[in-house]
């Protein structure tokens, strides 16, 4: 079961999608200076199709893309909850803070997946030394498109 502790309409997460971006607790991963550490704990409202449904219903009209940000305690589940979305005529995108795609996720289910944990020295997507990845799907090709964060 996945919890979300909040949520909020974002314009920069995913580049030219009006998002409403879901934040999802119980993180595990831990990451030194992450910027959402409350999200480690296990608190919110259980995170289903009821309550997409009526996150839907309030906001629907004025986003493009629904992301879950976090899940990586249940990627089953976030892989699940994408796939209700298909038929909403919204982009879905995931931001994970593991490594590599998790062998549950059909991405089918995405336009966009955010992969890599949070390390300190390296910096968020908009620096250029980043190890973390914002992926398009291509199909079933995942498209580097990390660069879109860097300023010329």
């Amino acid at each position: 079961m996945l919890r979300y502790a909040d949520y909020d309409i974002v314009f920069q997460e995913i580049p030219g999608e009006v998002t409403l971006a879901i934040n999802i607790s119980g993180c595990p991963n831990g990451c030194v200076g992450c910027h959402s550490a409350y999200l480690q704990q296990d608190v919110g409202e259980q995170l289903d199709e009821e309550a997409l449904g009526k996150l839907l219903d309030r906001y629907g009209k004025n986003i493009t893309c629904v992301s879950f940000m976090g899940g990586d305690s249940d990627p089953a589940e976030v892989n699940r909850l994408a796939n209700f979305l298909k038929n909403k005529n919204l982009k879905t995108a995931w931001y994970s803070g593991r490594s590599n795609l998790s062998e549950v996720i059909e991405l089918v289910n995405f336009n966009y997946i955010k992969l890599g944990p949070y390390i300190e020295k390296y910096g968020s997507l908009k620096s250029t030394t980043t190890n973390q990845r914002l992926y398009r799907i291509d199909g079933i090709e995942m498209v580097d498109i990390t660069s879109v964060f860097w300023k010329k």
